[in-house]
């Protein structure tokens, strides 16, 4: 879990480079020391650039990949706020890989506002105080004669003016201030930060021009498909090869990986994240390509996970769930003596299914590979992990592979794992020519790496009070070697943890050849229903009002350990008090088979509350007539717009994969083949998302991810409070909730 310190002073390694830029004008490059990443406390530092050219123009180097979180846009508002320049004239343009320049080129974790949040502040800052320097020299009058707008330094006696592009070049040859010492604004003299901003790209996105990685067009471009075995492990043995090459528009096709075992171990679960086994087609479009591929003949060595399956899993799960389990996570004073004595005790398992990104623009990369040097065009969260993979794959020096960055048509995690790069690289290696790969819908949903499945069986007990004296819980997951799989996991120190005197969380877990991996939230995404269900269920139990009963079982306002560095049992309270304002939560009369749901949860440094109000017809059919989000993520919002966008966003992601999506696993592959079978929320299962922002003296955090864990179990309490029937397996299905 990534931590909830986030840097508030920029430490001494913090520095600030400034040089004349080319054809005029200021460039300026710094360095910034970043938090503890979640792999091993390596302290990670950021850097980007920013040029002031003579025109009196801001341009930004975006470092960070865009997946429509906004980083293109927010991070130079950051800049742009303490350089004290009008938005017009700032421009932001993306980066390619480059660790020699940069370090944290990824998108993920919801980290870049609490990684750049004050450092950018205080390089925009610094390089503010440098142009009023160059101005008073000029001018030969002091410093604090002088002030600064829209790009401007003013001396208010004699009431004359320099352009910031103007004096860049003059500034260039001046001392660095001490970042630490810089002034900055104070916040209520805002003029960027805390205003809405359109995002960089948009009018771009809506005129169709060409920005994403499916996009690249580069020349002697030839089009990829590959098609890999249907059964995650298996490999290639033979295809009809010599029919596919006499094809209209065929030049390649070629056995990638025959005889050959292409998977290794990652976090204890078997990860396909590299070159897979398969059959590469190359044609001189895509579309001939992928008509080749449906004359495929193959002959594949589908290997042991043929034999795996969904309903073998849950068969497993439901046999291992009554035992004691394998691995003791967290045990807190005697939760099986407390139940004995309880005055209420609840039952209960829960569980949820495999799920996939699908995001809409699948996975794709442009790769040209010649001689000891490749190139790529890779809409990728983490590139530079794409760039060893590669470079590993083709026995190629890191240094002689070039990546180029493009927009990212959805994430969700997905992307930061980079096999379709691999993939891309190998084929133009082979083929001696730029191509393009591109997925399929099927390929994309059936090749993923997805949110693991998970069982939990628990048992709670409150006393006569209403107050939740034993909590036991026992995890089925899969793993292996002691190890859970990638996103499958428990933290120990998950909340109820520290406010119940009784509790016990154990787990055991089972081998499984699925590849699972991170998705928007993980771990979160699914933990959230079974937590903050379960705890409704006691509230219930205890007849108490839930959301009371939700701020009851917080106690006194504290940080406890637990969900990274801390989960702050006050911005939880607030956050609940505010959704219990805004929904007005216990004064509105409902119809029947209406209800309200609460749930609330920290998530990637940020508290949300939620609640939902549905209706759910006699068919079954369940209608969300609207939510309210509460929601803390620090003192600041930096672009309203887009920050209401991702609450919005994460919330019907949310109830999308509560209501519509599983991932089957029959005979070791996927059932599902597109949308027709892997739902995405339709238009009439969305519902109004009001959305607050409850600032708190903390510092400001990332909103990509914390909206969503609440949504799915606020949903299924709301659906329990209309009727009566309780949601403990996702998802939803609404012959269960039908009237009668």
């Amino acid at each position: 879990m990534l931590q909830e310190t986030v840097m508030r002073q920029p430490s001494r390694r913090t520095f600030l480079k400034v040089s004349a830029a080319a054809g005029g004008g200021m460039l300026i490059s710094f360095s910034l020391p970043g938090i503890a990443d979640a792999a091993g406390g390596k302290s990670a530092t950021l850097n980007a650039y920013v040029r002031i050219a003579p025109d009196d123009i801001v341009t930004i180097m975006a470092k960070n990949p865009e997946i429509g979180q906004g980083v293109k846009t927010m991070l130079p508002m950051l800049i742009a706020e303490e350089l004290d320049v009008d938005w017009s004239q700032v421009r932001s343009k993306q980066a390619d890989l480059d660790t020699d320049l940069y370090e944290g080129q990824f998108a993920g974790g919801s980290m870049a506002t609490p990684l750049n949040w004050e450092p950018m502040r205080r390089v925009g800052a610094a390089t503010r105080q440098m142009l009023v320097t160059a101005a008073a020299k000029t001018w030969k009058v002091s410093e604090s004669e002088c002030e600064t707008a829209s790009g401007q330094v003013h001396h208010k006696p004699s009431g004359r003016t320099l352009t910031y592009g103007a004096l860049a070049s003059a500034a260039a040859k001046l001392p660095v201030p001490d970042l630490n010492s810089v002034k900055l604004k104070d916040p209520k003299d805002f003029k960027i930060i805390g205003h809405s901003t359109r995002g960089v790209d948009v009018p771009a996105i809506v005129t169709g021009k060409p920005l994403f990685g499916i996009d690249t067009d580069v020349p002697g471009m030839l089009y990829a498909v590959f098609q890999k075995c249907p059964v995650f492990g298996g490999r290639v043995v033979s295809a009809n090869l010599e029919v596919i090459k006499k094809l209209p528009g065929v030049k390649h096709a070629f056995l990638v990986g025959a005889g050959e075992k292409l998977s290794f171990m990652a976090e204890g679960a078997m990860q396909q994240n590299g070159l897979s086994s398969g059959v590469a087609i190359v044609a001189d479009s895509w579309w001939r390509a992928d008509k080749a591929r449906r004359k495929l003949e193959v002959k594949w060595d589908e290997g042991p996970t043929a034999q795996q399956s969904s309903e073998g899993f849950a068969k497993q799960a439901a046999a291992l769930g009554p035992k004691t389990p394998a691995k003791i996570l967290r045990n807190d004073g005697d939760a099986a003596g407390a139940l004995k004595t309880a005055a209420h005790v609840v039952e209960a398992a829960y569980s949820y299914p495999f799920i996939a990104h699908a995001t809409l623009e699948p996975m794709n990369c442009t790769a040209h590979v010649q001689g000891d040097k490749a190139e790529l065009w890779a809409p990728s969260q983490n590139p530079e992990s794409g760039r060893k993979l590669v470079a590993q794959t083709l026995g190629l020096d890191e240094k002689n592979v070039l990546v180029h960055m493009t927009r990212i048509g959805g994430g969700f995690g997905r992307r930061l794992m980079n096999d379709y790069m691999v993939e891309a690289a190998y084929i133009s290696k082979v083929a001696g020519a730029p191509v393009k790969l591109v997925w399929d819908r099927t390929d994309d949903i059936q090749h993923d790496f997805y949110r693991p499945a998970g069982w939990h069986f628990f048992k709670g007990g409150v006393d006569a009070d209403g107050r939740v004296v034993a909590w036991q819980q026992h995890f089925v997951t899969f793993g292996s070697n002691g190890k859970f799989a990638s996103s499958a996991g428990l933290d120990p120190r998950a909340f109820p943890a520290g406010r119940v005197p009784n509790l016990s969380y154990g787990a055991t877990m089972m081998e499984s050849g699925v590849p699972t991996g991170p998705l928007r939230a993980p771990g979160d995404n699914a933990l959230a229903f079974v937590f903050q269900s379960f705890i409704d269920e006691l509230a219930h139990a205890a007849g108490k009002d839930p959301l009371q009963f939700q701020i009851d079982l917080l106690g006194k306002s504290e940080m406890l350990p637990g969900n990274g560095a801390g989960f702050n049992t006050g911005r939880v309270r607030g956050v609940l008090e505010k959704v219990r304002e805004i929904s007005g939560w216990g004064k509105r009369r409902l119809p029947a088979r209406s209800g309200l749901g609460v749930a609330v949860y920290y998530s990637h440094l940020g508290y949300t509350a939620e609640v939902v109000e549905v209706a759910v017809a006699a068919n079954g059919f369940v209608q969300i007539n609207k939510v309210w989000v509460a929601c803390d993520v620090g003192s600041q919002i930096i672009n309203p717009i887009a920050a209401e966008n991702m609450a919005q966003g994460a919330v019907l992601d949310g109830f999308g994969a509560a209501l519509n999506q599983k991932i089957t696993i029959r005979n070791g592959r996927v059932v599902e083949e597109n949308f027709d079978g892997f739902e995405p929320l339709r238009l009439s299962q969305a519902a109004p998302v009001e959305v607050h922002f409850v600032k708190t003296d903390n510092s400001p955090t990332g909103l990509g991810e914390p909206p969503l864990p609440p949504a799915i179990p606020a949903l299924c309490n709301a659906i329990f409070a209309a009727t009566g029937r309780r949601i403990r397996s996702l998802p939803i299905d609404p012959a269960l909730l039908k009237a009668g």
